[in-house]
């Protein structure tokens, strides 16, 4: 659970580089619909999770066929930015140790 806390902080704090980076270079960024489009029939990726930060969306998309992920940061107006992406995505449900338990 701390490394996927770990990730998800990592890949908003460089989301949000790479959402002041979209009016430079727009090639990373497109209207979500056409993002998600894309992401599923050229990956067949589908959104895992979802999470909220500070004017944006967070969303992983992967796929279990072929492994791979993306991680997408999608603003108010609808913009969404590529953030990151890569291989070998695995479904994680790690529990948290009973409070006074070394982790």
């Amino acid at each position: 659970m701390t490394a996927k806390l770990i990730v998800l902080s990592i890949a908003l704090a460089s989301g949000a580089a790479t959402l002041a980076q979209a009016e430079t270079q727009p090639r990373n960024c497109a209207p979500r619909d056409t993002v998600i489009e894309r992401l599923a029939a050229k990956y067949g990726e589908t959104r895992k999770s979802i999470g909220l930060g500070k004017n944006a969306v967070m969303e992983v998309f992967a796929s279990a066929a072929t492994g791979t992920w993306t991680i997408t940061l999608t603003t108010t107006g609808g913009l969404t930015c590529l953030v990151a992406s890569g291989q070998a995505f695995e479904n994680m449900a790690d529990v948290l140790p009973p409070q006074g338990e070394a982790v």
